[in-house]
């Protein structure tokens, strides 16, 4: 997911997103720790958009 597509959400589209994507990656390393991982650099893909919305959402915040 792109900066620009996460600008675009709305606050409680980005409170959905940020809990979809913690359960992803609860999910991933789930798969990581029992070795069926097939995409290891998903985890990796993951994290970043659960940085971005959380910037995003701090950067709200602080404009508000």
């Amino acid at each position: 997911m792109k900066a620009s597509e996460i600008r675009e959400l709305s606050a409680e589209d980005l409170t959905e997103k940020l809990k979809d994507a913690r359960a992803e990656l609860f999910n991933l390393r789930f798969q990581m720790a029992t070795s069926q991982l097939d995409n290891t650099a998903r985890v990796k893909q993951v994290k970043k958009d659960i940085a971005r919305i959380l910037t995003e959402q701090r950067a709200r915040e602080l404009s508000a």
